[in-house]
């Protein structure tokens, strides 16, 4: 489990280098049905040769860079990885590209562009995150310490 949790850090934090907090809402082209496959074929279908960076059996990382920009591409072993991921990565903002056991991370201009090659579905990150441990709460009412 350790090891588990650990690729998560890495990849979140990939995903934090790679990824810039924007909102725009521009709607996607057609959207082809959404890619299936391993790592290196759902980037060729993006047009990349994958730079990996993890490979493991939980999941396996690359990444890309094409004409639309950079982007960190994610295969899953299964569903609920690819869930418990994402959940954890939005924290971190950007634009997610979602497949099905795969998840495309960037900015909004290189993930509307992915879809019209992958398909998939758009999902955003924390528009508003703090650049410390989380936390997962609001600001108001924290002392540092609770007694009870």
């Amino acid at each position: 489990m350790r090891t588990e949790r650990s690729l998560v850090v890495l990849a979140a934090l990939a995903l934090a280098l790679t990824a810039g907090c924007s909102g725009n809402d521009e709607k996607a082209p057609t959207t082809p049905e959404t890619a299936t496959g391993s790592l290196e074929q759902i980037a060729s279908k993006a047009e990349c040769e994958p730079n990996i960076q993890t490979d493991a059996d939980e999941l396996r990382q690359g990444n890309c860079t094409t004409d639309d920009g950079k982007y960190v591409l994610v295969t899953f072993a299964t569903d609920r990885g690819l869930r418990e991921w994402i959940n954890e990565a939005k924290d971190y903002g950007g634009s997610y590209l979602v497949g099905r056991k795969w998840v495309a991370v960037g900015d909004d201009k290189v993930v509307t562009a992915l879809r019209g090659r992958l398909g998939g579905t758009v999902e955003a990150g924390s528009s508003h995150h703090s650049g410390g441990s989380g936390g997962g709460g609001g600001d108001e009412g924290h002392s540092g310490h609770h007694t009870g």
